[in-house]
Parts: C-alpha cells; sequence; structure tokens
C-alpha cells in the first residue's frame, strides 16, 4: 500500500515483523537460561540420579567393589527381611531418634523463633548468639558435646551434681543414650528458627489485634491465630527434619560407634559400616533402597495429610 511514491506497511505486516522479533529474542532468552544452568542440570544427572540408577540395579548383585559380581534377584532383599538382625535393631533405634528428635527440634526451634521475635535492645545478638550452633562443623560440635556428656568431668553432670540430682551416663547408657542424641539435635535448632522467624513475622497483625478485642491472651493468639498462619512453615520443617533425621549418622559415627550394644546403630550407620568396612556395595545398597521407600512412604503421608491442619493464605 502507498500514497503516491511513498510505500506504507500494513498494520499487519508490523505485527508479524515484531512477533517474530519477540519470537527470537524468546528463543535466545531460552538458549541462554537453559545453558547457564546446564552444569546444575549435569550435576543432578552425573551425581545423583546416575548413582541412584546404579544403586538400584547392584542392590540386585553381590557387588563387592574389587572382582567380579553377578545378578542375584532380590537375595539381598530376602537377606535383609529374614535373617539381619542388624537391620531390625537399626530400623527401631532409627524411628526413635527420628520421630523424637524431630518433634523436640520442632518446638524447640519454634520457641527459641518467639523469642527471637520479641522486639528487645540487642535482638541481632541475640539472633546470631542462637544460631552460631548451625554453622558449627558437625564433627567439631559432636566432639565438643562428647566432653560435655562425659560422666566423670563432663559440665552437665557437674550442673546435676550442683543441684544435687543423681548423674547420668548420657551416651554411654542404652536407656539414656537416644534422647542425649535428641538433646544434641535441639541445640542445633538455630536453622529450623530462623524458618520459623520468618513465618512469625508474617503472621497478620490485625488478627492478633482482633483477639485483644475480643478478650482473649496471648494462649488464644498463639493457638487460634500464630499456629494456623504459620502452619505451612510447620509442615516444611517437619518434612525436612523427618527426612535429615532419618539419614543421622554423624553422630554414631563420631561419637558412639554405633554402641553401646548397637543402641545408635542408625540406618544410615549400619549402611556405611556394610558398604565401607565389610565392601558389601550390592547389600548396601538394597538397605539404601529400603531406607528410601520409609523416607517416601512417611512423607507422602505427612503430605496426606496436610490437607486437615495446613492453611495456605486465600483459603487454600
Amino acid at each position: 500500500m502507498s500514497i503516491g511514491n511513498i510505500p506504507i506497511k500494513s498494520n499487519s505486516t508490523k505485527v508479524g515483523v515484531k512477533v517474530k522479533s519477540n519470537l527470537k529474542l524468546r528463543q535466545k532468552e531460552i538458549f541462554w537460561g537453559y545453558f547457564f544452568t546446564l552444569p546444575a542440570i549435569l550435576g543432578l544427572l552425573i551425581w545423583t540420579i546416575g548413582p541412584m540408577l546404579a544403586s538400584l540395579y547392584f542392590s540386585f548383585t553381590d557387588y563387592k567393589v574389587v572382582g567380579d559380581y553377578q545378578w542375584i534377584g532380590f537375595q539381598n532383599y530376602v537377606e535383609i527381611f529374614k535373617n539381619d538382625l542388624n537391620f531390625k535393631k537399626s530400623l527401631f533405634v532409627t524411628f526413635y531418634f527420628a520421630i523424637g528428635s524431630t518433634i523436640f527440634t520442632l518446638i524447640a526451634a519454634l520457641f527459641v523463633a518467639i523469642l527471637m521475635n520479641i522486639s528487645i535492645k540487642g535482638q541481632s545478638i541475640f539472633r546470631t548468639m542462637y544460631y552460631l550452633p548451625v554453622i558449627v562443623p558437625a564433627v567439631a560440635s559432636n566432639i565438643l558435646w562428647l566432653w560435655l556428656f562425659n560422666p566423670d568431668f563432663g559440665l552437665l553432670n557437674s550442673i546435676l551434681d550442683f543441684f544435687h540430682l543423681p548423674k547420668l551416663m548420657w551416651i554411654y547408657d542404652e536407656t539414656t543414650v537416644i534422647p542425649s542424641l535428641i538433646l544434641l539435635s535441639m541445640w542445633g535448632c538455630g536453622g529450623t528458627a530462623l524458618i520459623f522467624l520468618a513465618g512469625l513475622q508474617d503472621v497478620p497483625k490485625q488478627l492478633l489485634e482482633a483477639v485483644d478485642i475480643d478478650g482473649g491472651n496471648w494462649w488464644h493468639k498463639f493457638r487460634f491465630v500464630t499456629v494456623p498462619s504459620i502452619s505451612p512453615v510447620i509442615f516444611f520443617n517437619l518434612i525436612m527434619g523427618l527426612i535429615g533425621s532419618f539419614q543421622a549418622f554423624t553422630q554414631a559415627y563420631v561419637m558412639t560407634e554405633g554402641g553401646p550394644n548397637n543402641s545408635t546403630l542408625f540406618y544410615v550407620f549400619l549402611i556405611y559400616r556394610e558398604a565401607f568396612q565389610k565392601n558389601n556395595m550390592g547389600y548396601a545398597s538394597a538397605l539404601s533402597w529400603i531406607l528410601f521407600i520409609v523416607i517416601f512412604i512417611f512423607t507422602l503421608f505427612i503430605f496426606k495429610s496436610s490437607k486437615s491442619w495446613v492453611h495456605y493464605g486465600g483459603g487454600k
């Protein structure tokens, strides 16, 4: 189309050119997006998914790292469930620790978060102090707690003695070792508390004021406003805490070596012992996949139950 000798492009032509330009720009963005995320994607495939699939295959073999191996089907799994007494013991110990550690750590973290949420002088200093145990290396903190748990000259027994209470054997007694390790896990609740703190700062203030107007007290605020408001945060911390507790290893490796009398034979420590001390890699791979299924079932159960107690914004 033209007026006189001056050509004029139609609107449809301009729209077409603009669409093509936007399409090329979008393709470039997608290309560079994948390019910059490629290291993470390759890392996931090579170092996570690849070894997982390899361990699934090895779980059906008598693989021992050195020498030939052969396919033995479900023999490893049959041996685990029928004849391995350590499997049953470690499963019970791990369940005991995981459930106790998750519950008490959540309670401790929520309590600490409430304290950190109070506006007082030096608030940032207190927040730093509560978080410090998180950044202490696991081995160093475990060695520190070995001294604290020492029944002869440990600080904890010194405190009990000061109050004229009977001393405990702590990690050196079957009956107190798991509660002692649960106490240790509560000491490192700073990371969970920080997430709770973020949730507490998002609690609607107008709802808290409405409770005051209706004559409610602190418990009504906490029970009917705070807890429902932070229920998604509780849900997240519950999932992450449970998964982490089921994979407890450092405490048994550094502090107790699975004792006394296998009372801290955590499941991952059992896998480590079968894989790297006895070289039963196929057997250890089978143990690993059983743990994966157990964690998956627990996680699925929590997700299913969350519909009745987790409340999201917007009523969903």
